[in-house]
Order: structure tokens, then C-alpha cells, then sequence
């Protein structure tokens, strides 16, 4: 049997859809093999969520997650920029982000003495013109009560402080003190992925075809086909679509979005193509390998990486390039991104692009926050997808909730109640407006 009190917790909350009965499954993959919890996505979002839950119910619960790319080469995960930030404007986000600091943190704790992702606690700097300085220090305000340790500059400040920087049209900057930086994404998704397994999850290669219902419409399975090009049916308790940019996609595979009444409504969750520009500079004057991760109020960002500097910026709605493939422009970095970032640090105006790589946002077209929780008509169905670029920093939170909800039927640690798929339905939107 399942633990005693997570079975009793879930059949007395099946009735209100806000967690699903788990039954004993047998583990090893077979043609028609049966498992706990599906996960289908294994980058980070998907890889921490079977950490939580292998962690939190140590064998017992059987999770098996299907990932089509194993060598993770075009995973949104690795192709991040693994920034962290409590520089948000709704609450969630902020407490999301500070838990993640703090497992960041104590990571060797949670994973041992030789576990390092590279977390390099520079900050971030967000830089605001007149007309955003009031809504930077309302977000600055809430970020305080949540427990964020940053601090307002003004143009002075920031002048005397950042050298490099030219600030003549910057009315108000927030930098992070504690808490911010950037990490090496890959290496947390590998530490999640080797927890996991070692608490016996499985790491299925392979790519959802379909799902698998029941005779009332339920959901009770998955058809994955392998590299080897056989299909395989996986049933499962519970499901969690942590696909990344390619949830809504198979969200539709549900006949989220084709169907009648509540299955009406798609998952709003596409990719969108970012570029990220790796350069260096022959100027005099440039920041330092101290300075922080710069947000300017154009949406142009650099950080050090290294003995250089990456940088970009997410195009307007009017430029999104397609998103079949992760071809770079680098005309991109020319006609936009070089002139904004030199306009800002007069250094950067002699950089040269050494290298550069795409990547996918999930992108929810709906308020450009995430989906954390069970759909309205499939309550064995979880979404953890949506994030809009801010996920890798969330991921130790949002595998955490997604456990917690399979398992103990709550939110326990952070309510995330708010983030879930029926704010979608009620048309109430979370606007998130730190999305850069």
C-alpha cells in the first residue's frame, strides 16, 4: 500500500479534485507498465518534481519521467541563463525565488559535500527611467515585507556606485544585496536527476504520443514511443506536464483545448525564441567581474560570464521570430541589442559577439505566469509549465508544491492556490511585470 496517511489524505480530497488517489504500482518498464506518477518533461521542472516526490515518500511512491531528448542539448534548462531574483511584483514569485535561494544555498546539505552549481552571488540590477520608477519601488516594497534583501539607489547612487554605467536617463535602480546571482542550470538539473534515481525514479527516452483514457473520458495513461520506434502504454495515478514549451502541445493531446465545455479552453502555454549573445569588449571602463546581472528598462541585459559577458533581449511582439527551430540572428545583436547595451555602458561600444545559442521560453500568452496545480476536469492531471523565462529559478519550489499536492492533498510550504489552471477559467490574470 501507499502510506497510510497520504492515501486516507487523497481519498478524502478526491471528491474536491484537488489530488488524486495513489495505488501501489509494480515499477519496471514494460509493453503495458504502470507507475505512481507520470512526469512528462525531465528537464529541471520535471526532474525536481521527482526529486520531492521520491524524497517525500521514499519507496513507496513509483514515478517514471519521459524525457525525448536524454542528452538535454536543446532542453530549455541548459540553454538558460540560470539567473535567480526576488525582484518580482506579485508574491508568489518572490517567496517561490527566495526558497529557491535558500535550497540553492544549502545545497550541499541536500545533495552532499561535492555538490556545486556555480552559484555566483553578484545580484541583479534593475534599472528604471522616470516613468517605471514608481511601480520599481512598489515592487521594491513588497519584495521587502516577503523577506528580499535589496536596496533603492538613486542616480547618484547608482553613478557613484557603477562607474561604467551611464545613468543620465535613469531615475531608480534596485539591486539585490543577498539572495541573486546566477547558477549553472545544468548542474542543478543533474543533481535533481541523480537524486531522484537514486531514490528509485526512472528516466524513461522516449516522447509522449497520446494519452490514455478511461471509459468516462478519465485520465489513465500515456503512449510513449521509444527511440527504437515501438509504443509503450504507461498508466499512471497522477500525471504532471512539465513539457516546457511544448506542454501546450501536449495539453491538446488531452482534448485540452479541442473539447467541449471546460476542455474548451487551451493550455496558453508556446514557445518563444530567445537568443543569448556571448561578447567581450576592448573598451576602457567595464564592469568589473563583480558586477551585477543589469536589467535595463529597454529590456537589454548582460551579466559576466567568465573572462566575458552574455547579454540580449527578448524582442518585441512585433519581431518574435519563429519558433521551429533555434537558428540565431545575429542581426539581432547588431541592430538592437549592441546599440542599447552600449548606449547604456559606453565600454560595450566596441564588443565583439564570440558565440551565441537560442533557447525556448514557455511562454503562458496569458499573463506570462506559471501553471502550478491540477486541471479542472482531469484532477489527476498537474501542470508545473508556463513560467515565461523565470522557471530554472523556481524549479526547487514548484517540484516541492507539485509533491505536495500529489501527496499531501496541499500546498504546504508556499500557497501557490493562485497559480493554478482555474484562474484561467475565471479569466483573472496574474500580471507579472518583471518578465524581461
Amino acid at each position: 500500500m501507499f502510506t497510510r496517511q497520504a492515501t486516507k489524505v487523497l481519498r478524502s480530497l478526491r471528491k474536491d479534485k484537488t489530488c488524486v488517489r495513489i495505488e501501489k504500482r509494480n515499477h519496471p518498464i514494460t509493453r503495458n507498465s504502470s507507475t505512481n506518477v507520470v512526469i512528462i518533461g525531465g528537464g529541471a521542472m520535471g526532474a525536481s518534481a521527482a526529486y520531492w516526490l521520491t524524497h517525500k515518500s521514499p519507496g513507496t511512491c513509483t514515478v517514471t519521467v519521459v524525457e525525448k531528448d536524454p542528452t538535454y542539448a536543446n532542453c530549455s534548462t541548459s540553454r538558460s541563463v540560470g539567473g535567480i531574483r526576488q525582484q518580482f511584483s506579485i508574491p508568489e514569485n518572490v517567496q517561490m525565488s527566495l526558497f529557491g535561494a535558500k535550497f540553492i544555498q544549502n545545497l550541499k546539505n541536500q545533495f552532499g559535500p561535492e555538490a556545486d552549481i556555480a552559484y555566483a552571488p553578484n545580484g541583479y540590477l534593475i534599472l528604471a527611467s522616470p516613468q517605471g520608477a514608481p511601480q520599481l519601488a512598489q515592487n521594491f516594497k513588497l519584495q521587502q515585507e516577503l523577506g528580499a534583501t535589496n536596496t533603492l539607489l538613486s542616480k547618484d547612487q547608482l553613478r557613484e556606485k557603477f562607474k561604467w554605467l551611464n545613468v543620465d536617463d535613469i531615475e531608480l535602480g534596485s539591486m539585490g544585496c543577498e539572495k541573486e546571482g546566477w547558477f549553472d542550470p545544468w548542474g542543478l538539473l543533474s543533481l535533481f536527476k541523480s537524486a531522484a534515481v537514486s531514490k528509485g525514479a526512472q528516466f524513461v527516452h522516449g516522447e509522449v504520443q497520446n494519452f490514455v483514457f478511461t471509459n468516462d473520458n478519465s485520465l489513465k495513461g500515456v503512449k510513449v514511443r521509444l527511440p527504437n520506434r515501438d509504443e509503450k502504454i504507461l498508466e499512471f495515478d497522477a500525471c504532471v506536464l512539465a513539457a516546457g514549451a511544448q506542454s501546450g502541445a501536449i495539453a491538446r493531446m488531452a482534448g485540452i483545448g479541442t473539447g467541449a465545455g471546460d476542455l474548451s479552453v487551451a493550455l496558453p502555454v508556446e514557445p518563444r525564441k530567445r537568443y543569448v549573445y556571448r561578447f567581450d569588449s576592448q573598451g576602457k571602463n567595464v564592469p568589473p567581474v563583480n558586477s551585477p546581472l543589469m536589467i535595463d528598462y529597454t529590456g537589454v541585459y548582460f551579466r559576466k560570464d567568465g573572462p566575458v559577458f552574455i547579454g540580449g533581449r527578448s524582442p518585441d511582439s512585433d519581431e518574435e521570430p519563429q519558433a521551429d527551430n533555434l537558428e540565431v540572428d545575429f542581426s539581432y545583436f547588431d541592430n538592437t541589442v549592441w546599440p542599447l547595451l552600449a548606449a547604456r555602458i559606453p565600454a560595450f561600444e566596441s564588443v565583439k559577439v564570440q558565440s551565441a545559442w537560442g533557447g525556448f521560453y514557455e511562454y503562458n500568452t496569458f499573463d506570462a505566469n506559471g501553471f502550478i496545480g491540477p486541471h479542472c476536469t482531469y484532477d489527476n492531471l498537474f501542470f508545473a509549465t508556463g513560467f515565461s523565462g523565470h522557471g530554472i529559478q523556481q524549479s526547487p519550489a514548484v517540484g516541492l508544491a507539485i509533491a505536495e499536492l500529489i501527496l499531501d492533498g496541499r500546498f504546504k510550504t508556499i500557497d501557490l492556490k493562485r497559480m493554478g489552471f482555474e484562474r484561467l477559467m475565471k479569466q483573472q490574470p496574474l500580471y507579472e511585470i518583471g518578465i524581461y
